[in-house]
């Protein structure tokens, strides 16, 4: 079995309010070990999330969601542990209802 990649911020975002947005995508001919993942509210407004990952890119299905509709209180942070594989060209993508959720993704290129 080949060593585990060194951890490393894979992506991080702020997207728009209310828009399905791609977040990470596996470059071409390689894999990706996500680690974990945290999503930070900088408001002390309560909001939600959505996070879904694609195999190859496809568009979001229902069974592809991680977190639906998840909410998380203000000013506080969501942390999970994935370790999960990814292979070539699969797309996690995130959605927040308001424009106040930072996301970042732990991980390793294989």
């Amino acid at each position: 079995m080949p060593p585990l990649p060194q951890m490393k911020i894979l992506a991080r975002l702020a997207p728009n309010a209310a828009t399905e947005t791609d977040f990470y995508t596996v470059p071409v001919s390689r894999g990706a070990r996500v680690q974990g993942l945290t999503v930070c509210n900088r408001s002390a407004v309560a909001t939600s999330f959505r996070i879904s990952v694609s195999p190859k890119g496809a568009a979001t299905g229902t069974r592809d969601y991680l977190y639906y509709d998840l909410p998380i209180t203000g000013n506080d942070t969501f942390m999970a542990t994935l370790d999960t594989d990814l292979e070539t060209g699969d797309v996690i993508r995130v959605y927040n209802t308001l424009a106040t959720l930072t996301f970042v993704l732990y991980g390793g290129i294989t």
